[in-house]
C-alpha cells in the first residue's frame, strides 16, 4: 500500500481578470476550486494513472469539508486526520492582458502540540501495512521543522520506505532521519549538503554525499524539461524528459513522484520507475494548471522513452 501524508493541504482557488490593478475593486471571472498540498496531489495523480493510495491529511473547518467532498469527487482514497485550526485556501490570479500568473500560497493554520502528535498517532494506528510512505509538501505554522524525520522514525515500524519531498529545514531534518528517495531541485540539493553546486558533475557528487552519509539511498534530482539526473550506490545516469508543450508547470513534480512511487509499489525496476515518473511530470505539463498527469499522456511519453532507450 501506498500511503501520502499531507499535514497543509489546501483547498485552491483559481480565477482570472484583465488586468490586476492596486486600490481598484478587482471584479475577477468565476473561480472553479481544486484540492491542493504534495501528498494530496500525489495521491491524484497516482489515481489518474490508474493505482490507488491512502491519502492521509489534516482537516480542519469549513475548507477542509471541501477538500474532502473534492477527494471523493476524484475517488481518492482518504483518511481524515481533524485538527483545530482551518485548512488553508490558497489563491491563483491570472492576468489575462499580459498572462502572467499571481500565487498567494497562505501558511495555513496554526498547530497546536495535539495537531502534529495526532497526525502521527494516526500515522502509527493505521490497520493496513504501508509499503511506501510519501512524506510531501509544506509545513504548517507551529508543527516542529523534525516532523519528516518523525515520520521516518515511525515507518521503520513496517520496514516502510520514505520518500520525502519538501524544502528547508524540513528536508534537512528528514534526512538526517535517512530515508529512501529524495527529489530535491538544484538549489535543494545545495541547501542539504550545505555548498554551492554547478553543473550535472557536482549534482552528482552532491547526491552520492548524501548517500554516502546514509541519509538517503536514492537521489532524483528534479531539472525540469531536462528530465532527473537517478543517482545510487550504484551508479548516475541523467535520465531526458520527452519533448512536449508546456501549458502549465503546476504539479509536475508531484506527478514525477507519484508515477515513480505507484510504479515502485508494482515492483518495476528503479530506473524504469523514475523514468514513468519523469513521463508523469511531462505529461502533467501539456495540461492546464493542478490538472495533473493523464494515464494516456503518461503512457504514450514512456513507450516514446523506452524506443529512444533502444536507438
Amino acid at each position: 500500500m501506498i500511503v501520502t501524508l499531507t499535514v497543509n493541504p489546501s483547498v485552491d482557488a483559481s480565477t482570472s481578470i484583465e488586468r490586476v490593478v492596486p486600490d481598484h475593486k478587482l471584479r475577477c471571472r468565476e473561480a472553479s476550486y481544486k484540492p491542493g498540498g504534495g501528498g494530496i496531489n500525489v495521491s491524484r495523480a497516482i489515481r489518474r494513472l490508474g493505482g490507488e493510495s491512502l491519502a492521509l491529511y489534516a482537516s480542519g473547518g469549513l475548507h477542509g469539508q471541501l477538500l474532502q467532498h473534492m477527494l471523493e469527487q476524484e475517488g481518492v482514497r482518504q483518511q481524515e486526520i481533524r485538527i483545530s485550526g482551518q485548512t488553508r485556501e490558497n489563491l491563483i490570479v491570472v492576468e489575462e492582458s499580459t498572462g502572467q500568473q499571481f500565487r498567494f500560497d497562505m501558511p495555513g493554520p496554526h498547530f497546536i502540540e495535539g495537531d502534529w502528535i495526532q497526525c502521527l498517532e494516526q500515522l502509527k494506528a493505521l490497520t493496513e501495512k504501508p509499503t511506501y510512505i510519501v512524506a510531501s509538501g509544506s509545513l504548517p505554522p507551529g508543527c516542529p521543522v523534525d516532523f519528516y524525520g518523525r515520520v521516518v522514525e515511525t515507518a521503520k515500524q513496517w520496514n516502510a520506505r520514505v520518500i520525502v519531498d519538501t524544502s528547508g529545514e524540513a528536508l534537512q531534518y528528514a534526512a538526517d532521519a535517512g530515508v529512501y528517495l529524495l527529489k530535491p531541485n538544484a538549489r535543494e540539493l545545495e541547501e542539504l549538503v550545505g555548498h554551492g553546486i554547478a553543473g550535472d558533475e557536482e549534482l552528482k557528487a552532491a547526491a552520492l554525499e548524501l548517500i554516502e552519509q546514509g541519509r538517503t539511498e536514492v537521489v532524483v534530482v528534479s531539472l525540469g524539461g531536462q528530465g532527473a539526473l537517478l543517482i545510487t550506490r550504484e551508479g548516475c545516469e541523467h535520465l531526458n524528459a520527452p519533448e512536449v508543450q508546456v501549458l502549465s508547470v503546476v504539479g509536475a513534480g508531484d506527478s514525477l513522484v507519484a508515477g515513480t512511487v505507484y510504479s515502485l509499489e508494482r515492483g518495476w525496476p528503479l530506473r524504469e520507475a523514475v523514468q514513468f515518473g519523469i513521463a508523469s511530470g511531462s505529461a502533467a505539463v501539456m495540461n492546464p494548471e493542478r490538472e495533473l498527469c493523464k494515464r494516456e499522456d503518461t503512457e504514450r511519453l514512456f513507450a516514446e522513452m523506452k524506443e529512444a532507450d533502444k536507438a
